[in-house]
């Protein structure tokens, strides 16, 4: 679709069935439908460019960098040596450029079941991959997440779940599961480190950040939650690492800052030592939610957040 001037249109962000976010819309760029959602490129005052899938913001341009250093390099820089990772989702291409960052990485496999989408972003989202698509390391699937799970022989360092939120009518409905995550645990090396999106936190009982942390908990050893204010989505959002062996919040601000120097090509906006300890350090409401949570997401009992 040719871009097109918008003099009062606006674009409507439903966080539940009683709130919305709206931001106007200055122009509508592209839009196109794949085989699995709706896709729409606009730009919007404030948030510069922006890619909303199913009418639900996916990423903006003025703070994509937030969400995608912090999904990547707690986990990443946790591993001793990481050197491959697999992504699941993660179309833009923005996860995939934060984990090229990692001179140790020596292969990167993205995986997301939406071939139309990762050509839309490779074309139109430069600025968010910038590039990373092409890189010599980077090898990209188009396949659904299950089935390359069933058939891969490969061990990785790291997983990164890039995935969509868990709406009823969605792909990643049953992403968020027990059954999904015991095969992410058994794809892994035997020091690896999984790392999910894990949707809005909320400052009360009824949420389901907690819930991803409880279903990744029953599989994994060591897990740990962790969440920032993304201001694109006008949320506190969550994070959650499983891990077979390392703490990642119990890494030290010295060592973090040596691992970065060492290890990381390219600048880093957002995440360094200081804001790792104060994202890892949750507050007292959210780290009751997590403790009283007793509800593990399962192909039978899965989560649904709502969908607009």
């Amino acid at each position: 679709m040719k871009a097109e001037r918008a003099s009062n249109c606006w674009f409507f962000d439903h966080e539940d069935e009683n709130t919305f976010t709206c931001h106007r819309i200055a122009e509508q760029l592209f839009s196109t439908t794949t085989k699995y959602q709706e896709v729409s490129f606009i730009r919007c005052p404030g948030l510069g460019e922006v890619l909303v899938l199913d009418n639900k913001l996916q990423s903006a341009e003025s703070d994509e960098y937030i969400y995608h250093e912090a999904l990547v390099h707690p986990a990443v820089l946790a591993h001793p040596s990481p050197q491959t990772v697999l992504i699941l989702g993660g179309g833009e291409g923005a996860t995939l450029r934060e984990v090229l960052k990692h001179s140790t990485v020596k292969k990167a496999t993205m995986v997301d079941i939406d071939g139309e989408l990762v050509e839309f972003c490779r074309k139109h989202l430069q600025k968010w991959h910038q590039g990373s698509f092409d890189d010599p390391r980077s090898e990209i699937i188009v396949r659904d997440a299950w089935d390359y799970f069933r058939d891969a022989t490969n061990k990785f360092d790291v997983v990164i779940a890039d995935i969509s939120d868990p709406i009823e009518e969605g792909p990643a409905l049953n992403i968020y599961t027990r059954e999904f995550y015991e095969m992410v645990y058994n794809i892994l090396t035997d020091a690896g480190i999984f790392v999910t999106q894990a949707v809005e936190v909320y400052y009360r009982e009824e949420e389901y950040h907690s819930r991803i942390h409880k279903t990744v908990s029953s599989v994994f050893p060591v897990t740990e939650s962790y969440c920032d204010y993304i201001p694109s989505y006008s949320a506190v959002w969550g994070f959650v690492i499983g891990s077979k062996r390392h703490s990642t919040g119990a890494l030290e601000a010295n060592e973090l800052r040596r691992r970065i120097n060492k290890r990381i090509d390219g600048e880093l906006r957002y995440y360094d030592g200081e804001t790792h300890l104060r994202i890892f350090s949750l507050p007292l409401m959210v780290r009751q939610n997590i403790e009283k949570q007793q509800t593990i997401a399962t192909l039978a009992k899965p989560i649904k957040v709502f969908s607009a």
